[in-house]
C-alpha cells in the first residue's frame, strides 16, 4: 500500500493519469454524441419512407392487372349469363357483388394488419389466397347449367376478388411516402385499366378473329363467354404471383409488440372492429364518403344496366337467344374495354394534373365529364358513338379508383391503414347494395321497363358526386402537392 501511495504521489503520474482521464472525457464524449446523431438520423430516415422506383411500384401494382380480369370478365358478362339461364331479377342476383364487398373487405383489411409472415409478408397471403379461390370460381361459372348455381359462384368469385384486392390498396399506404401515393394508386389504375380491357374484349375476339361460337342452344353460356373465362382464371393467379414473389414488405418495427397484439386477435375481433369503425372515421374519410356514395351509385347503375340498355335501347331487341342480342352484348364488352382503355392511359396523366390543380378539382372535373358520357347514351342510336360517351365515364373510372384513395391515405393511421381502407369500402358497396335493391323496381314502375334510363341516373348521380368533392378537405395535399407528380429514377 505505502508503495502504492509512493507511486501515485509522483507528480509525472499524476500528469500522465490526468491527461488520459481528459482525454478519454473527451473521446467519450464525441462517441457518445456521434452515436446519438447517427441514431436520431436513423430514426427520421425510417419515419420518412423511402420512394421506391418506377419499377418497384410497377411490380407492387402488377398483380391488379389479374384482379381487374377478374372483375371486368363479371362486369361484361354476368349479366349475360343469367339472363341466359333465365334470370329476371338480375339487380337482385347482383347484391353478391357489394355485400361481399361490405362484410369481407374491412375484415380482411383488419386481420391483414395483425399479420406477418417471414415467407409472405403482411398483405401477400391475403393476395395469393384470394387469387386461387377467385381463379377456381373464373373456370366453375361459365359451365354453371342453372340459375342458382350461376348466382352462387358470383358470391364466391366476389368474396374471393375482395381477399385480393383490399390488401392491395393498403400496400400503397405501407410502401410509399406521401408524395408517392398518388403515383402508386394511379399505377394500380393503370393495371385496371389494361386488365379490363383485354377482358372485356375477349368474346368479341374469340367471336371475331378465332370463330368461336358466339350463341348457344337455350340455357347454355356460348363458347367464346366460357374461353374468355378459363383465360381469365390463369391471368388472374399469374399476375398476383408476379407481384407475391417480386415486392417485399417492411416487417413490424417492434415484432415483440406485434407478436402480442397478434395473440389477442381472432376473427371475431375482426368483426367488432368493423362495426365499430364506422363511429371513429377521420373527417376526411366521412367527407369522401359523401362523394363515394353518389359515384359508385352511378358505377353500378352502369354495369346493371348496360346490357339490356343497348340491346333494346340501340339494338332494338330483347331476345338473349338472337343472335342481334349477342352482337350487342359483345359490343357492350367493346365499349367496357374503351373506358378501361381511357382509364388506363388517364392514370398515368392524374398526378401530373392533380399537381397542377389539385386533387379535389381533378375530381370534380372528371366525375362530371364521366356522368355525362352516361347520360349521351340516352342520345346515341349509332352503336360506334357508344365509344365517345365511354371516353368521358374511363376519365372518371381513372379518378374514381385512384384520387379518394391517395386522399384517404394521407389522413389516416399507418398502423390501421388496411382496416381503414377496408372500412372506407362500406361506402362503395352500400351505394351498390341500395341501387340493387331499388333500381330495379325504379327501372320496371318509374322508367316502364326502359333500361335507358337508369343509366341516365346513374349519370346525373355521378355528377352530383363531383360537386360534393368541393367539401372534402385533403389534409395531407399542402405538404405533398409540391413532390406528388414524380417516380423516383
Amino acid at each position: 500500500m505505502d508503495l502504492a501511495r509512493i507511486i501515485l504521489a509522483y507528480r509525472p503520474w499524476q500528469i500522465l493519469f490526468g491527461r488520459v482521464y481528459k482525454i478519454s472525457l473527451k473521446h467519450l464524449s464525441y462517441f457518445a454524441s456521434t452515436m446519438l446523431i447517427s441514431i436520431m438520423s436513423q430514426t427520421i430516415r425510417s419515419a420518412e419512407k423511402r420512394k421506391l422506383s418506377f419499377w418497384q411500384i410497377w411490380n407492387m401494382s402488377f398483380g391488379f392487372l389479374g384482379i381487374q380480369f377478374g372483375f371486368a370478365l363479371q362486369n361484361a358478362n354476368v349479366s349475360r349469363i343469367f339472363e341466359t339461364l333465365g334470370g329476371t331479377e338480375i339487380a337482385l342476383y347482383w347484391l353478391a357483388a357489394p355485400v361481399t364487398g361490405l362484410v369481407v373487405q374491412p375484415i380482411i383489411g383488419y386481420l391483414s394488419d395483425q399479420t406477418w409472415s417471414s415467407a409472405l409478408g403482411r398483405r401477400r397471403p391475403f393476395f395469393l389466397i384470394g387469387a386461387i379461390l377467385a381463379s377456381a370460381a373464373l373456370f366453375v361459372m361459365p359451365n354453371a347449367s342453372v340459375l342458382w348455381v350461376a348466382v352462387g359462384m358470383l358470391w364466391i368469385l366476389d368474396t374471393s376478388i375482395n381477399v385480393s384486392m383490399e390488401p392491395f390498396r393498403a400496400l400503397v399506404g405501407d410502401l410509399l411516402p406521401s408524395s408517392q401515393r398518388t403515383a402508386g394508386f394511379a399505377m394500380q389504375t393503370f393495371f385496371i385499366g389494361v386488365g379490363a380491357v383485354v377482358a372485356s374484349l375477349l368474346p368479341y375476339i374469340f367471336t371475331n378473329w378465332f370463330g368461336i361460337a358466339n350463341t348457344a342452344p337455350e340455357g347454355e353460356i356460348p363458347p367464346s363467354v366460357k374461353w374468355s373465362f378459363y383465360i381469365g382464371g390463369v391471368v388472374f393467379i399469374s399476375a398476383v404471383l408476379w407481384t407475391v414473389i417480386r415486392t417485399r414488405e417492411n416487417p413490424p418495427e417492434d415484432m415483440e409488440e406485434y407478436k402480442a397484439m397478434k395473440e389477442n386477435t381472432s376473427f371475431s375481433d375482426g368483426v367488432k372492429a368493423t362495426v365499430s369503425g364506422i363511429f371513429s372515421m377521420p373527417k376526411t374519410m366521412l367527407q369522401l364518403a359523401v362523394v363515394q356514395f353518389f359515384s359508385w351509385f352511378a358505377l353500378f347503375s352502369m354495369w346493371i344496366y348496360t346490357t339490356s340498355a343497348l340491346t333494346s335501347h340501340v339494338y332494338g331487341t330483347n331476345d338473349p337467344t338472337s343472335a342481334l342480342y349477342n352482337q350487342g352484348a359483345n359490343w357492350v364488352g367493346v365499349c367496357f374495354a374503351v373506358y378501361n382503355g381511357v382509364s388506363a392511359v388517364f392514370a398515368l396523366l392524374l398526378p401530373a394534373v392533380a399537381n397542377v390543380t389539385s386533387r379535389r378539382l381533378t375530381h370534380l372535373i372528371c366525375l362530371v365529364l364521366g356522368g355525362l358520357g352516361l347520360i349521351s347514351i340516352y342520345f346515341i342510336k349509332e352503336p360506334n358513338m357508344l365509344l365517345l360517351s365511354m371516353v368521358g365515364v374511363g376519365i372518371a373510372w381513372a379518378s374514381i379508383l385512384s384520387i379518394p384513395y391517395a386522399i384517404l391515405a394521407g389522413a389516416l393511421p399507418a398502423k390501421r391503414m388496411g382496416y381503414y381502407m377496408g372500412v372506407f369500402n362500406f361506402f362503395i358497396v352500400i351505394p351498390q347494395i341500395i341501387a340493387g335493391a331499388i333500381l330495379g323496381f325504379v327501372t320496371d314502375h318509374l322508367f316502364g321497363g326502359e333500361a335507358i334510363y337508369a343509366l341516365v341516373l346513374g349519370g346525373c348521380s355521378m355528377i352530383v358526386g363531383g360537386l360534393l368533392t368541393l367539401i372534402v378537405k385533403d389534409v395531407d395535399w399542402q405538404k405533398t402537392k409540391a413532390k406528388v407528380s414524380g417516380w423516383q429514377d
